[in-house]
């Protein structure tokens, strides 16, 4: 059977509460019910050495039979006291008039001095039996004896009280902790329903946070964390896939434009030129843009693993090799400065993706033979890399969208200048997967600065 949480809660308090209230029981009567033999125990000890002390030893009697008369030995009504006096015989010498016709039980077998419960008239008597002495010899024995009766009414009514509560108690207390148990996962019960509304048509429900600043306020506010963060996921996947089906669109609309035009009549070598030059170029631009979008597929659902380091120096070489056709054909100058302390190991894909995207923009975006400043600065635990170009630069309210993937800023006025608009957020992902920054300053007509901030562990 399987139990509700709030039950499982309330037994696993009611088990753990139960053990500590039966020990508390336990001690309790343990301590009432020595509490009571000791003293009754110490009244007897203290009767019997009165009387002994009162006793001749040698004939066995009071010296004083006054101490009979005294009420407590005559009435039986009043707690009386009861003494026995017996030789070493087991014969009775004398007794208390409280007795009449009734014997206190001598034991022979039980230790001297030792207090033991017996009957006398169906009731039950606390009885202490202690030898007389005469020249080391036991000479017979006083026989003390109290009634037990109240004592043992205490008792047995302690006892039923507690074993009659204890079930009481517990079952009290297994409806109670189960009835807070109720009230305290209140706002889980509402969680679970909010969660089971939510689905991909109303992402935008959030959980209901509870009044306190507790576990549950935590665990709530976790899952709208959580609740916007997958909310955010699916904007980013539909507009990226929004985004990537029209940027696709298009040049396969092109391509498919062209070959159509070829199709209808014959034409010129030149002209079937022409029109493959164009067809092989939309198809070179789709699949450098399939490329870039596997990139970002990657850093969004790839696990990161370990990957190899590199100094950071030869990186930048290698990426200005890369691009060097484009920069003869644009007679660009490159200015690389680097201070003496810059030599950092950076991950060796991710920069490289970095680097590549930066120094091409510059490239792309700079006007014929201008120049293109690279420069390496140290900054406490960060090394800078600033790249400059002085070409047409980025409109001031464009410079926060350009992270977006498929922006490009200030596109239809350069349409001869060729991209996909995922430079930029391929950058940005690779700088986020290894704790990267970057900074982008521009002034449209007069360049562009930018700035990435790595880190040095």
């Amino acid at each position: 059977m399987i139990l509700r949480f709030k039950t499982r809660i309330a037994l696993h308090y009611l088990i753990a509460t139960g053990i500590v209230i039966a020990i508390v029981f336990l001690v309790v009567f343990t301590i009432v019910k020595n509490t009571i033999y000791i003293n009754l125990d110490n009244d007897l000890s203290f009767e019997a050495g009165v009387h002994m002390d009162e006793l001749n030893k040698e004939t066995l009697r009071f010296s004083n039979r006054e101490e009979w008369e005294e009420r407590e030995h005559t009435e039986a009504e009043v707690n009386p006291v009861f003494v026995q006096i017996i030789d070493s015989n087991d014969v009775i010498i004398d007794k208390s008039p409280n007795l009449h016709k009734d014997e206190l039980t001598f034991d022979a077998e039980r230790e001297n001095n030792s207090h033991f419960n017996t009957f006398l008239e169906n009731e039950i008597i606390r009885q202490v039996q202690v030898p007389v002495y005469v020249n080391n010899k036991v000479k017979g024995y006083i026989l003390t004896a109290m009634s037990f009766e109240a004592s043992q009414m205490v008792i047995e009514q302690l006892y039923t009280i507690l074993l009659l509560s204890y079930p009481i108690i517990l079952l009290g207390l297994f409806f109670t902790s189960r009835y807070l148990v109720g009230k305290s996962i209140q706002p889980i019960k509402q969680i679970t329903k909010t969660t089971e509304r939510i689905n991909n048509n109303n992402l935008s429900e959030r959980v209901s946070l509870p009044p306190h600043n507790d576990e549950l306020y935590e665990l709530s506010s976790s899952i709208n964390s959580l609740l916007q963060r997958i909310e955010d996921t699916l904007q980013r996947e539909r507009q990226f896939t929004s985004d990537a089906s029209h940027e696709l669109r298009t040049p396969l609309a092109s391509l498919r434009g062209t070959l159509e035009i070829v199709s209808r009549k014959d034409r010129s070598v030149e002209e079937y030129k022409d029109k493959i030059d164009f067809s092989l170029q939309e198809i070179d631009r789709m699949s450098d843009m399939i490329t870039q979008l596997l990139y970002l597929a990657r850093f969004d659902y790839k696990e990161k693993s370990k990957e190899d380091k590199g100094d950071l120096i030869p990186l930048i070489d290698e990426s200005i090799q890369r691009f060097n056709d484009l920069i003869n054909k644009k007679e660009l100058k490159i200015k690389f400065k680097a201070d003496k302390h810059c030599c950092v190991q950076v991950p060796i894909y991710h920069a490289t993706l970095v680097i590549d995207n930066i120094i091409s923009n510059a490239i792309k975006y700079s006007n014929q033979k201008g120049t293109i400043i690279i420069e390496l600065k140290s900054k406490g635990h960060q090394v800078s890399c600033i790249i400059s170009d002085e070409g047409i630069g980025i409109n001031k309210e464009d410079i926060d969208k350009l992270f977006n993937p498929f922006f490009r800023s200030a596109f239809l006025e350069h349409k001869n200048i060729s991209g996909t608009g995922l430079g930029l957020a391929i950058t940005k992902k690779a700088l986020d997967a290894i704790h990267g920054k970057i900074h982008i300053k521009s002034k449209k007509g007069y360049g562009t600065k930018v700035e990435i901030l790595l880190s040095i562990k």
